[in-house]
């Protein structure tokens, strides 16, 4: 019997995937736990429809994380920060600190989990931080520091 599955299911297939399995089995197990449905031509249809929606909607994302990447490459956030003198900070400026900033002076809302810092920053200056925008794009963005 041919199943489209529903969800996830170790050494079967993964969700939205058109399988062949036994009648006993999907009638006695995938059915009853709603892990499959039988792949009418009707669901066929509606399977091929929602992966055809998903991949649109993913080249979408795409174009728009390049849009943004191409953006951000010629835009400097600035970033105030307490220090003591002679070009040192009290404490650091952290990723939650710049995913504010980027917020309030682009308009970008950014997790602070996506800026890469490959060291903390505690010095006055001007740095570049990596920007993971999804599906494998990073954006270079150019921060600077300031005192307070």
């Amino acid at each position: 019997m041919k199943v489209i599955m529903l969800q996830d299911l170790r050494g079967k297939g993964k969700k939205g995937q058109l399988v062949e399995v036994s009648d006993g089995y999907a009638r006695n197990f995938l059915f009853p736990k709603k892990l499959a449905e039988v792949a009418t031509a009707d669901n066929v249809n509606t399977m091929r429809m929602n992966d055809k929606a998903q991949a649109e909607r993913q080249a979408r994302e795409k174009a728009e994380a390049i849009a943004l990447r191409d953006r951000l490459k010629t835009t400097k956030v600035v970033v105030t920060a307490k220090g003591g003198g002679a070009g040192r900070l009290f404490g650091a400026v952290t990723s939650a600190e710049i995913a504010e900033a980027l917020s309030a002076q682009i308009g970008l809302p950014v997790d602070k989990r996506k800026i890469v810092q490959d060291e903390p920053i505690k010095t006055i200056g001007t740095y570049s931080l990596k920007l993971k925008l999804g599906y494998e794009i990073s954006a270079d963005v150019t921060i600077e520091v300031v005192e307070a």
